[in-house]
């Protein structure tokens, strides 16, 4: 990708960050709205599958909230220094990291309710859950430091002082990040998917052999593939590069628009998924989502 993107007009400037900022609150409000329901309904926050459910969704709002923000920021001042530029990667790369997690220890629990069901409330206890969030966050946290660390490490000091482009391809791009970067990829992603591949297989054997409770095995089943159909979605975010390069030498005066279309689909598409795919086909939630609606 070319380290100079060229501006865009005025007009689409405007449009473009009109579209965003208006997705951007919409699904917002969306969100907001579960979190709102949650919090108003002791149901949900002494149960915890809604407890990891909530926080995807919050964490989801962190991370449109930057996303969107970045992008208005980066067409009005265009360049930034280096130091703001790490905390606000700092932060994007912890919360992007905490939906990967979020969605592998979803589906633990759903293996736990219905392959161990008379242990389910000995294990999955709501402290239990808050501490495995604060554990996310931890995970989540440490490659996103790891990238500061070695930025400090291999760039002479003067260069936090500095202005750039505030993306990741422009600061984190000596060989050390590629490897570390490589390394934490495959291990997250490879943790996530046979986390979710197996508790799928275990769920699958469960409905077959009980005859009682084939309706929950099936809907913890279907959930568990929705987590899978949403983990592909978030994992365009790794071949993006290769993906923005290839559209680039095809495209090369469509740079800015591609990048567009690429943040919509990268940022927005997801979090807009998240409360259809969960919320609203769950009875609890949607039941009391029409109800706080309806009194509004």
């Amino acid at each position: 990708m070319n380290s100079t993107i060229p501006r865009d007009q005025f007009n689409d400037a405007f449009m473009k960050n009109f579209i965003s900022v208006a997705l951007g609150l919409i699904i917002n409000y969306i969100n907001g709205t579960f979190v709102l329901v949650f919090l108003k309904n002791d149901i949900f926050y002494r149960d915890p599958r809604y407890i990891l459910y909530i926080h995807l969704v919050i964490n989801d709002m962190i991370m449109l909230s930057v996303a969107v923000g970045l992008q208005i920021a980066t067409y009005i001042v265009r360049f930034f220094n280096v130091s703001v530029c790490c905390v606000v990667l700092f932060f994007a790369n912890t919360v992007a990291k905490n939906t990967l997690l979020n969605l592998a220890c979803m589906s633990i629990e759903r293996y736990i309710a219905i392959c161990k069901p008379l242990h389910h409330s000995q294990i999955c206890t709501v402290r239990r859950t808050y501490i495995l969030i604060c554990f996310i966050w931890t995970m989540s946290a440490a490659p996103a430091l790891s990238d500061i660390l070695i930025t400090a490490s291999s760039r002479p000091v003067s260069f936090f002082s500095t202005t750039i482009f505030c993306h990741m391809l422009y600061i984190y791009n000596t060989w050390q990040h590629i490897v570390k970067e490589t390394v934490v990829n495959v291990v997250y992603l490879s943790f996530v998917w046979i986390t979710l591949i197996v508790t799928y297989l275990k769920v699958l054997l469960a409905a077959n052999a009980a005859v009682s409770d084939q309706g929950s095995a099936k809907k913890a089943r279907n959930t568990i593939l929705l987590h899978g159909f949403q983990l592909l979605l978030y994992m365009l975010a790794y071949v993006t590069p290769l993906l923005i390069t290839k559209l680039v030498e095809l495209y090369p005066q469509s740079q800015s628009t591609i990048l567009f279309i690429l943040f919509l689909m990268l940022n927005m598409l997801p979090r807009l998924l998240n409360p259809l795919i969960y919320g609203v086909r769950d009875k609890q939630f949607a039941q009391r989502i029409r109800l706080y609606f309806c009194h509004k």
